[in-house]
């Protein structure tokens, strides 16, 4: 294998065989370059090479604590510790288990315990879910820092003493026993403990997903990196592809930084979800406003448009202002995570930016088809990838059915959940989505709605509304909830939850309660105390009519009228 190959597809066995790969292809090539600081004036980085050594030495101290097939949590943002940890775990045949920061204390511990974690791997900043997550679970290891101020110590530690372990023993690491097919990860769909499900992924699950896209996509050789690596777009497409093709990848300080990293850093492509495009989006668009060139700004993008229908492209020249904001190098984005809005892929396709929408989920590890750079289909999430076969179940006479997926990217199951699993696959391997969508005849796929009533935020964000119904339900006053994301007669709210209640008329009467919303939302206020920031409500509605209901009393919720102003 060599750095001509990569329009061709390259396939590795486990994660240990791809780092060696490129150490050996890469070289001193930039993998990572990121500060430590935000503030700090320059970079540091690190080459394919030093990254090698860098995974070595920390598996070979893994494997000297006893990590070797066991379960191993990591909670924190995108950093380099995090990247070394995802490497060097599953190098040596452990389980990650990638958990969001956001959550609160207690979620998180009932989940590391849900998930028979046997060593913590945490951000030096989140010592005190560290204490609470410590005592729901019987580490076999006191937890190791990640991020630490001090650099001798944490998962810093570990890796300067794996150096000398590795040295007197590379067996040890280079034979440790890997099942490429066995459970490697294990990724909790939701953020509420002891309802959500453990995904379990295996290492030839992710390995041969991204293997399938890269031969298709015209990546750059630098990258931001932004998304958060517990989200399995986020950590399979950077941590696995970007090393695939060599690419340098910058690791974000955080979403106040990111402007200015672009800039600085210019990179040729980024991996975001829609909420990154559209912030990027309405800050254009304010911007020119604000300068009076709005009017000027789309007569441009009219004439570009009519230009390149008979082969002349000036994007990068007539917009090098606009693209300025992203580094002035940026060719492509691959959005994925949520839907996204067809005028803003075609405003930035129509600057120069092509936006390749893709569908994936969790469960198929997790993109399922993807617009390919020589191929975007106006619309569509792409075409399917080769290894997955995808068929429309109970298609309607449009041809639109629940999406299910076939192919060696599909999850061994979920965690200790038989039912659930026998209820996702059936007898013939066949994951079911819970997506609606369709398929034409060229194996390109279309989106048209969602089965299940999640709701899948902007940002990436997964919020089952049950959960927050359940949470509200026993609520004094309240006789039925739905919760659901708010829509605007102009357009989507993104983000804003709303709880939309029917009161228990009986309560109110007897205890004489003539303001209902001003009753309930001491309740609401109380529930967001404790709920991570993105399943927070914004929005209480209070319902004069009961809702629409079935002969079995179940609420319609597709009758029901989502907007709110």
């Amino acid at each position: 294998m060599n750095k001509e190959q990569l329009h061709e597809k390259i396939e590795f066995s486990t994660v240990r065989e791809l780092v060696e790969w490129a150490g050996d292809t890469w070289g001193e090539d930039t993998a990572f370059s990121f500060r430590p600081n935000p503030h700090d004036e320059t970079a540091t980085e690190v080459s394919y090479t030093a990254l090698r050594g860098d995974v070595r030495a920390l598996a070979s101290a893994l494997l000297s604590m006893g990590c070797a097939g066991k379960h191993c949590v990591v909670i924190g943002k995108m950093s380099y510790d995090w990247a070394l940890l995802y490497y060097a775990i599953l190098s040596i045949g452990a389980v990650i288990v990638p958990l969001d920061p956001e959550w609160n204390a207690s979620d998180l511990a009932d989940t590391a315990a849900k998930a028979d974690s046997d060593f913590l791997f945490i951000e030096e900043s989140l010592k005190e879910k560290a204490v609470v997550i410590e005592n729901a679970c019987a580490l076999s290891h006191p937890p190791v820092f990640m991020s630490t101020k001090d650099t001798a110590a944490g998962v810093n530690e570990l890796v300067e003493g794996g150096r000398a372990l590795y040295e007197e023993n590379p067996d040890a690491y280079h034979t440790a026993e890997i099942d490429a097919n066995a459970l490697a990860l294990l990724v909790f769909t939701s953020g509420t403990t002891g309802k959500g499900k453990g995904v379990m992924l295996s290492q030839n699950a992710v390995l041969s997903d991204i293997a399938d896209v890269i031969p298709y996509i015209d990546y750059s050789r630098k990258t931001v990196s932004v998304l958060p690596p517990h989200h399995t777009f986020g950590s399979t497409v950077m941590l696995l592809g970007h090393v695939i093709f060599g690419c340098n990848i910058y690791i974000s300080s955080g979403l106040r930084y990111v402007q200015k990293e672009l800039k600085e850093q210019k990179p040729g492509h980024l991996i975001l979800v829609p909420l990154y495009l559209e912030t990027f989006y309405r800050k254009i668009l304010a911007t020119v406003k604000e300068q009076g060139k709005e009017k000027l700004l789309f007569r441009m993008i009219a004439m570009s448009n009519g230009m390149r229908r008979v082969g002349i492209d000036m994007r990068k020249k007539l917009f090098a202002s606009v693209r300025d904001a992203f580094g002035g190098e940026v060719h492509m984005a691959i959005c994925g995570g949520a839907p996204l809005n067809p005028e803003i892929i075609s405003f930035f396709e129509s600057i120069g930016i092509s936006t390749l929408n893709g569908y994936g989920i969790t469960e198929c590890a997790p993109i399922v088809a993807v617009n390919r750079s020589r191929h975007v289909v106006d619309g569509s999430v792409g075409t399917v990838f080769d290894i997955d076969t995808v068929k429309i179940e109970d298609p309607n006479e449009d041809g639109e059915g629940e999406i299910c997926v076939m192919g060696p990217n599909v999850m061994l199951g979920y965690y200790k959940d038989e039912a659930a699993t026998a209820e996702a696959i059936d007898e013939d391997g066949y994951f079911h989505t819970g997506d609606y969508g369709k398929l034409d005849k060229d194996n390109i796929l279309y989106i048209t709605g969602r089965k299940k009533n999640l709701i899948i935020l902007s940002n990436g964000k997964n919020v089952y509304p049950e959960e927050i119904e359940n949470e509200l339900i026993a609520t004094p006053g309240i006789l039925d909830v739905i919760v659901y994301e708010g829509q605007s007669k102009r357009g989507v709210m993104h983000n804003a939850i709303v709880a939309e209640v029917f009161p228990d008329k009986d309560y109110i009467e007897k205890n004489g309660i003539t303001d209902i919303k001003a009753h309930l939302q001491p309740y609401i206020n109380e529930y967001n105390r404790n709920a991570v920031p993105y399943k927070k409500i914004k929005i209480l509605k209070v319902r004069a009519k009961e809702f629409p209901k079935n002969t079995l009393r179940k609420i319609m919720r597709f009758q029901l009228d989502t907007t709110i102003d």
